[in-house]
């Protein structure tokens, strides 16, 4: 008898604010420009907080570092029933980083305030994007200690 085990996809995400704007990438998606954080999949190996730097230096040259969970989110893709796992963290980022070549999918990083993103709901990549930086501004801080990660080699 095959049992088919569920797994939803386990990602990672960076609130990045600096005076009032948001660090985002536009990325192609299927075809159309989409707004993202900075996010990725969680890789074989990795802790949740190793994600996000490697994904945040990956996507806009940035070298980030997390100092607080914004939120976990459970998110369906409603159009083909995909499920995501998403850690949301917010932290310090410096850079770019000179001559640093962002992943194929990115078009180019940009800064906008909350209202700005709000206004561009239609590129959204998921309602995520937004409700990160809603919980945010509302002061949603998580210490790291809340992760434990027991990797064994």
């Amino acid at each position: 008898m095959d049992i088919m085990v569920w797994k939803p996809h386990v990602t990672v995400a960076a609130v990045i604010e600096r005076q009032g704007c948001f660090l985002l990438v536009e990325e192609r998606i299927e075809g159309r420009l989409r707004l993202n954080q900075p996010a990725g999949h969680l890789e074989a190996g990795e802790d949740l907080c190793q994600a996000v730097q490697r994904e945040v230096l990956e996507e806009t040259a940035h070298r980030f570092t997390p100092e607080t969970l914004v939120g976990i989110y459970l998110w369906r893709h409603g159009s083909h029933g995909e499920t995501f796992l998403r850690a949301t963290f917010a932290g310090h980022a410096e850079g770019p980083l000179e001559g640093h070549v962002l992943d194929t999918d990115i078009q180019r990083t940009l800064w906008l305030d909350a209202d700005q993103l709000r206004r561009r709901q239609n590129q959204w990549r998921s309602p995520l994007v937004m409700r990160a930086v809603e919980d945010y501004l509302a002061g949603h801080r998580y210490p790291l200690s809340l992760l434990v990660g027991m990797l064994e080699g």
